[in-house]
């Protein structure tokens, strides 16, 4: 039962191997090839394990050997981590340009500061404050509003707004047909693309939680959070949502800045008169506002809730992957230990693999989270909500969760590779 190394094709030197004494096994090493040849002491039948290599034992080498091996199965792992990221892409992206049509709106009607409720739980104030607010030297205009998402079908629903009929809101309104609506008139604005949808024209009638309003006009609006919504009078929305007296928030216009005072710091200095004058109330800059309102706030978290979802389940792919994969190896990672590769190498061999899932299944992922981006841009329910522009940064986000993922897949796997023992390893069936 010697056991010994030859080198080369026909060479016949030994090469000591001290770490197989005893074992009955052979090793002989072609230019291509190691082969382990011996009589299994189980069995006792002969066996040739035979391990393709390149000369330098390359981590890409056996790597992509070992994933292009089972084919199959790496594909059905990449279409689960690509779906993840697909969905990660398709949704967050789309949260974010709804983010970006909030921001389009506060630009083009000229507002420059919202004026909330400190706490989140409770989002309505009092109307009066408006008067205290006017009364500020900074204020050109206030003007309050209520916002809501509204059933105007069984099919449709849209974002609401309630406005007074002298708001400079309206400015950035482009009017289609009819008119202005008037205070305490039963009356509604819709903007173009909700109109299109519902099918209804000026002087038509539509019912909204069971009261008839008139449509007084059809207007364009300067974002598509307006284009598809519905502007009552402020009164009006009072009485359907039992708010007399209650506004979401107040849109301030600031005067302009003073000669030689920057626009940032004639903003921060607005904000602590307006907070100094009403206490318990914020006043919010546009752009933060844009970003940290509610119907934003869960748009981003639905699309994180259901994207991190979707990653467990590609997470978990790629680790079934990789456990398969160490354990239908386990008599070749024995080898590589017996030739001298440390625990760190196989880890580090094994990763790699679980990185090259997740990198692979990144770049599928976005492929496919874009073409879905591109296509609800080309709808016409959603072409004016939905961009199909790709930030740098969302591309950066989602080719570093995905390698994040295959790492986290494959550690566990990894670790019981690296803690294999040569010996035990050769004997496993």
């Amino acid at each position: 039962m010697l056991c010994g190394a030859y080198q080369g094709a026909g060479s016949h030197e030994p090469i000591d191997f001290p770490a197989f004494q005893g074992l009955g096994w052979t090793l002989r090493r072609p230019p291509d090839k190691l082969a382990l040849t011996g009589f299994c002491p189980k069995t006792g039948n002969q066996e040739v394990h035979v391990i393709l290599m390149s000369s330098q034992l390359s981590f890409t080498g056996f790597a992509w050997r070992n994933l292009w091996r089972r084919r199959l199965r790496t594909l059905l792992t990449l279409c689960g981590i690509g779906m993840a990221i697909g969905a990660f892409v398709g949704l967050v992206g789309f949260s974010r340009s709804f983010e970006h049509e909030w921001l389009r709106m506060y630009l083009s009607s000229g507002t420059d500061i919202a004026v909330v409720q400190q706490t989140f739980l409770n989002t309505s104030m009092d109307e009066s404050a408006g008067v205290t607010l006017r009364a500020l030297p900074c204020v050109a205009q206030a003007t309050p509003m209520i916002l809501n998402l509204m059933d105007l079908t069984q099919d449709v629903n849209a974002l609401a707004y309630g406005w007074k009929a002298d708001s400079y809101e309206f400015e950035s309104l482009a009017l289609k047909s009819g008119r202005r609506f008037q205070d305490g008139q039963p009356e509604v604005m819709l903007g173009d693309l909700l109109a299109s949808n519902l099918k209804k024209n000026a002087g038509d009638t539509l019912e909204i939680q069971g009261s008839l309003f008139t449509v007084a006009g059809i207007y364009h609006g300067g974002s598509a959070l307006e284009a598809g919504a519905v502007i009552l009078p402020l009164d009006q929305m009072q009485k359907l949502g039992s708010l007399q007296g209650k506004v979401t928030a107040f849109h301030v216009r600031l005067r302009p800045a003073p000669p030689g005072e920057t626009a940032d710091r004639y903003l921060a200095r607005a904000q602590g008169q307006i907070e100094a004058a009403l206490p318990g109330l914020r006043a919010v800059p546009a752009a933060e506002r844009a970003s940290n309102n509610q119907i934003v706030l869960l748009a981003h978290a639905a699309a994180w809730g259901t994207s991190s979802i979707a990653m467990l389940i590609g997470i978990l792919g790629i680790a079934n992957t990789m456990a398969m994969s160490v354990f239908e190896r386990t008599r070749e990672i024995g080898i590589l230990r017996a030739l001298g590769w440390q625990r760190w190498r196989i880890l580090l061999l094994i990763q790699t693999e679980a990185a090259a899932l997740g990198l692979a299944g990144g770049i599928f992922g976005i492929a496919a989270g874009w073409s879905a981006l591109r296509l609800l841009a080309a709808l016409p329910q959603t072409s004016s909500i939905v961009s199909a522009s790709f930030p740098v940064l969302l591309l950066a986000e989602a080719l570093a969760i995905a390698v994040l993922a295959g790492l986290a897949a494959g550690a566990v796997p990894a670790w019981r590779g690296a803690r294999l023992s040569p010996v035990e390893a050769l004997r496993h069936d």
